[in-house]
Formats: structure tokens, C-alpha cells, sequence
């Protein structure tokens, strides 16, 4: 249930000037059963891809690179389009953004520390 919906039903008006409110505004902004279909398959060849480059035998430095590139690609797609990030109010990308950044600091920081050395 939207927060309109619930609005609705409460009997209560929608702010003046939410553009978020409607639940047609809300149905358009979002994809369709087809784009959900195009970005899994996206998802499906990159992990393909991922596959592959284990399997090519690349130098360890070349296939993490790789690796993480394709990974950070996928998080992205998920991020914004499964979890509607894409669709929401800009503030909560620069939460969720500025989440993953300190959580990525902190694991740079704490990897540092035990000199890259994970096992």
C-alpha cells in the first residue's frame, strides 16, 4: 500500500505539490513486467561474462579487476532498478550512496590494516 493510498483511506488530502502521491504518478514512473525482463537478462550475460574470465586463466590481478568491475556493474542495475532507487526521491540514493561509500572506506581501511591479506 502507497503512502497515497493509505491517505485515501484515511480520508486525509495528499500535500499540495507531491508529485509522489498519485497512484497513476506512481505507476508511470516505475517499469514494466518487460524492462524487469531486459535487465535480468542484462544481469544473466554479465554473470555469463563473469563465468567466462574465471575460466580464461588471466592473471590474478587482471581477473579480480574484472571480476569486480562486472560485480559493481550488476550491484548498480539491481540497486536502482529492483530496489526503485532509480524511481525514489533523490535523497535516498545520496543515503544509500553515501552508505556504500563508508562501508567501502571501512573495508579498505580494515584490508590495509592486515596488508591485503584476506586468508
Amino acid at each position: 500500500m502507497t503512502l497515497a493510498e493509505y491517505r485515501k483511506r484515511r480520508g486525509m488530502e495528499a500535500p499540495a505539490g507531491d508529485a509522489h502521491t498519485g497512484s497513476d504518478a506512481h505507476a508511470e514512473r516505475h517499469p514494466g513486467p518487460l524492462e524487469y525482463i531486459q535487465i535480468g537478462t542484462v544481469l544473466a550475460v554479465i554473470t555469463g561474462i563473469e563465468v567466462g574470465i574465471y575460466y580464461m586463466g588471466l592473471s590474478r590481478a587482471l581477473l579480480v579487476v574484472g571480476l569486480l568491475g562486472f560485480s559493481a556493474t550488476k550491484f548498480v542495475l539491481v540497486v536502482l532498478w529492483f530496489m526503485h532507487l532509480k524511481f525514489d526521491h533523490p535523497l535516498f540514493s545520496t543515503m544509500f550512496v553515501m552508505g556504500f561509500m563508508l562501508a567501502a572506506a571501512i573495508f579498505a581501511v580494515a584490508l590495509a590494516t592486515i596488508d591485503g591479506k584476506l586468508v
